[in-house]
């Protein structure tokens, strides 16, 4: 079947005068004659105005509820599209997760797909009709609505793309492609015609907003064909490609930065196996990822300092599990800094040019910024500074790495 899976996101359904300029787009696809699924999220601000209603009930929510109040923002636009494209002789339907249907785990709020079931789509395709699919949702084999966790509508049209083996997936933003980095930071930014997976995959886990990060792993996964472009402009986009094994790059493919950064230091910590394994087993019995690590060697191995960053939005949690088993560990002090900002160069190239991490490392010393935790894999490498200097090192890398315009 030649088949399309094309996902508009908050920005391209942003009121009903937006979802009248997408359908145009779903209906040239049509005129070519591919079948076609579109998968739409929740018009812009829908799901926070849903979030904050909620919270309105009660102080602790009942997360199986919470998702049954969120799903609906994607409802209503699946529902507007296709009654704008059936008004444009354009056959189409719309669907919910549970109609699919799209099952996944019981994790409310961030749930997992386990499995797309792809008959009843598939019947509604052979009647030429393009399928409306509501993203974001899903539901358990106990019949409870789940939600995949902000930006899954990104999630759930790569899955669907890959059930249904589409030609391509095509997201919908409103940026018209990947850059170098946020060009609303540094002006000099060059849109990309062409970013791996892994290299994308990098840069959506250390910051950059433009894909969900479960997508292009998913996308990765399945090697499903994912491009990013504009709702509002037609212009070429950025395509998201497997890796050409030949080709030796010489360039680093961009600079992320997250602001959602909390870095926390454990003092005075007793230099003895088993520590570590204590203090990172509390903090993921309450689902709190822990990034960048360092731990200070200890003389005469009696203490020793660790150093970690997690999420902002979990240093109140993180603060009160730690303090809890102080005692247990035998930490000295704890201590907390908010004011840090993770920047991340990323690229194939690492694999075959020597030099980045110098260029790195000088380019933040000529501009007086000191480094307070280092991380790498085999193609990033991330720092973590003041956020007083985030914007001056992001332009003052970009300008270092030879990607400005």
């Amino acid at each position: 079947m030649k088949l399309v899976v094309l996902k508009f996101g908050g920005t391209s359904v942003a009121d009903v005068t937006q979802i009248k300029k997408i359908a145009l787009k779903v209906r040239n696809e049509v005129n070519q004659g591919y079948k076609v699924i579109a998968v739409v999220s929740a018009m812009a601000g829908v799901t926070n105005n849903l979030i904050e209603l909620a919270k309105t009930t009660t102080e602790i929510p009942y997360y199986s509820e919470y998702d049954v109040v969120l799903s609906t923002g994607e409802q209503v636009t699946s529902a507007l599209l296709a009654t704008v494209l059936n008004n444009l002789n354009i056959k189409a339907r719309s669907w919910l997760g549970w109609q699919v249907p799209i099952i996944s785990d019981k994790s409310h709020g961030n749930a997992v797909i386990e499995e797309i079931k792809t008959e009843n789509i598939l019947e509604s395709l052979k009647k030429d009709q393009v399928a409306i699919i509501s993203g974001f949702q899903g539901i358990t084999k106990e019949n409870r609505i789940t939600t995949l966790g902000r930006g899954g509508s990104d999630t759930s049209a790569v899955a669907i793309a890959a059930a249904f083996s589409a030609l391509r997936c095509d997201i919908y933003t409103d940026v018209d492609g990947v850059y170098t980095t946020d060009p609303r930071i540094v002006k000099s930014a060059k849109k990309l015609d062409l970013i791996t997976y892994e290299e994308m995959l990098e840069l959506a886990s250390q910051g950059a907003k433009v894909l969900q990060t479960r997508s292009v792993a998913l996308a990765m996964k399945y090697n499903v064909k994912l491009r990013v472009l504009s709702s509002f402009e037609d212009l070429p986009g950025t395509s998201i490609i497997q890796e050409e094994k030949n080709m030796e790059k010489t360039e680093i493919s961009g600079i992320a930065h997250s602001l959602n950064e909390a870095k926390i230091t454990l003092s005075g910590v007793p230099d003895q196996p088993g520590q570590a394994a204590e203090i990172f087993g509390a903090l993921a019995k309450h689902s709190i990822n822990v990034d960048m690590i360092v731990q200070s060697s200890s003389i005469n191995y009696e203490a020793t300092d660790i150093t970690f960053t997690i999420p902002e939005t979990n240093m109140t949690i993180a603060e009160s599990t730690l303090k809890k088993i102080q005692k247990k560990i035998g930490f000295k002090k704890f201590i907390m800094d908010t004011k840090v900002v993770k920047i991340s160069v990323v690229g194939n190239a690492m694999r075959t040019q020597s030099g980045i991490a110098k260029t790195m490392f000088e380019t933040l010393a000529n501009n007086q910024i000191n480094i307070h935790v280092i991380s790498t894999s085999e193609i990033k490498i991330s720092v973590l500074i003041s956020s007083d200097y985030y914007e001056l090192a992001m332009r003052s890398l970009h300008s270092a790495f030879g990607l400005d315009v």
